[in-house]
């Protein structure tokens, strides 16, 4: 996809903007990218666990 200039300044600003937003999601994206095509089945066990310790912090919190 060809992006106009217009589109691509909007593009850096919103970046400049919400740079908290934009690594989260490109973090989130890398994630599950990873998941999805690359990991192995231990990795999946210790993701599992990893996100198990996760959420019980996270309802520690509430």
């Amino acid at each position: 996809m060809v992006l106009t200039d217009a589109q691509r300044r909007a593009n850096e600003k919103w970046h400049r903007n919400n740079r908290t937003r934009a690594n989260y999601i490109a973090m989130r994206s890398s994630a599950r990218s990873f998941i999805r095509n690359k990991s192995t089945l231990s990795d999946l066990e210790e993701l599992e666990l990893i996100i198990k310790n996760r959420k019980i912090e996270l309802n520690s919190e509430k």
